[in-house]
């Protein structure tokens, strides 16, 4: 197995991790590795197994690279005093307002942070409890696992979209020479709208029980995503909002794609199928830790959406009450009390809720 070397560059500014969870770890592993000044602040579970097992990257190809934990700076509070140049958002949604506050105390009036975590208003939401900071939009286009204690597997691939700015664009070298490579957009919202397309699939994946790609190559599980986008693509049009698509295939054309036959599916979707075999969604994730999803910043948004212009989004209303119950469920007893959903019973669940 190869290893992605530590190198030794000269840093335009350090970097804080706020959340140092699954992606704030690769995306702070990465820039470490490339030699740049890196906090992370997280959770004690998380910090604890890096300063035990040191913070491990793992790509999708099987190069790995590994920080010793002395050579990381781990923080279970924001830290003040750093002259950190750039905030990395990676927090739960939910925890935006929390995290926001925490940063505007110890960080210098106008500190760049960028959310990149899912949804669409993470950014507003931390410049209504935070104002003395400048906050941008971010999305990450590829899920990240945590795959043992301290070691991160990123499973698929793409390109970080950023909101445009002269500051965001001064990043863009360094962020693609620690392997991160990025690009900066006017329209970062039509780029959220579609990564959250294509994070609908993230509750069937938690519900299945399988890691992405298994999941992926079930007829009826590929048959409920597709029911859950067709339906969020119909409210997008009535609300004339303009998706910008973040995979090779055109937005419109996915709901048709993952209908196809599986051995169809397989040759004209190769490219979204390059996924470790190990991979899961971040909800599958979470719900496995008893902890709350971020389905109201998924499905939720549909559902509002097409309430502002006058619909329902009944299958996304649907998925939505699935998942908040599983998540009751596991916060009551401290992990879920199920088994993975018959693919066929959630399809027909999801295409009956009309």
């Amino acid at each position: 197995m190869a290893d992605l070397l530590l190198t030794d560059v000269s840093p335009i500014g350090s970097v804080l991790i706020m959340g140092a969870g699954s992606i704030g770890c690769y995306l702070g592993g990465r820039l470490a590795l490339a030699g740049h000044d890196v906090h992370f602040v997280g959770r004690p579970r998380v910090l604890d197994h890096i300063r035990a097992n040191g913070l491990t990257i793992t790509e999708p190809d099987g190069k790995t690279g590994t920080l010793p934990a002395d050579m990381l700076s781990l923080h279970e509070d924001v830290p003040s005093g750093l002259g950190i140049s750039l905030v990395l958002m990676c927090v739960k949604s939910s925890a935006t307002p929390r995290a926001s506050m925490a940063l505007a105390r110890a960080l210098p009036i106008g500190t760049l942070v960028v959310c990149m975590q899912n949804g669409l208003h993470n950014a507003e939401v931390a410049r209504s409890v935070a104002a003395r900071l400048r906050f941008l939009s971010g999305m990450v286009p590829f899920n990240v696992a945590e795959i043992g204690p301290g070691n991160f597997l990123r499973g698929s691939g793409g390109a970080f979209a950023l909101e445009e700015d002269d500051v965001t664009r001064a990043w863009l070298p360094t962020l693609d020479e620690a392997g991160l490579p990025a690009a900066t957009h006017k329209d970062i919202r039509a780029v959220q709208w579609g990564k959250l397309l294509l994070n609908l699939n993230n509750p069937v994946n938690a519900l299945s029980g399988l890691p992405l790609r298994d999941e992926l190559l079930q007829t009826d599980l590929r048959a409920t995503t597709a029911a859950l986008i067709e339906e969020a693509l119909s409210v997008l049009a009535s609300a004339r909002q303009r998706t910008v698509k973040v995979t090779p295939v055109p937005t419109g054309w996915l709901p048709r794609l993952m209908r196809l036959p599986t051995p169809m599916f397989k040759i004209l979707a190769s490219r979204m199928l390059r996924i470790d075999p190990r991979a899961r969604s971040s909800m599958a994730d979470d719900l496995a830790l008893g902890r709350r999803t971020e389905i109201g910043e998924l499905c939720g948004e549909v559902v509002k959406l097409a309430k502002s212009v006058g619909r329902r989004a009944p299958r996304n209303e649907k998925m939505l009450g699935l998942i908040r119950y599983v998540e009751l469920t596991a916060l009551a007893v401290g992990s879920p009390d199920r088994g993975p959903t018959e693919p066929s019973e959630l399809r027909k669940t999801i295409e009956s809720a009309i």
